[in-house]
């Protein structure tokens, strides 16, 4: 459920950022808005699962031990996750979409430059 989630919320992110590509914003303003929309429903539905979780981690009675460790375990992962996604996902969207952004449009002028090659010699 842990991978899931965080799984999710980075789907969420990345899918917003691309759709403000398309509409012509750079990577950077992309990415920032997506972020910036989804920072809200992102920590809602982190936090709301790891309040669900909070019985688990205080348990007393009959196999307490057990339900301790899954729900310390579940709650300190995902604290961590949320973080780390909340930071890094973005990082990456934007290192990965500039870099891999830079290649496309090296070879689209390349492309051209082939393309006034060839119309050129046909004068």
């Amino acid at each position: 459920m842990l991978i899931g989630l965080v799984t999710k919320n980075g789907i969420l992110i990345v899918e917003f950022a691309n759709q403000r590509k398309h509409e012509g914003l750079s990577i950077r303003e992309a990415i920032v808005d997506a972020a910036a929309q989804r920072f809200r429903p992102i920590l809602m539905t982190s936090f709301a699962f790891i309040l669900g979780c909070v019985p688990l981690a205080l348990a007393s009675g009959a196999s307490a031990n057990s339900r301790h460790s899954i729900g310390t375990g579940v709650i300190g992962g995902s604290l961590i996750a949320t973080t780390v996604g909340i930071v890094f996902i973005p990082l990456f969207f934007w290192l990965l979409g500039s870099f891999f952004g830079k290649n496309k449009k090296e070879k689209e002028s390349e492309d051209t430059q082939h393309e006034e090659i060839n119309t050129c010699g046909k004068h």
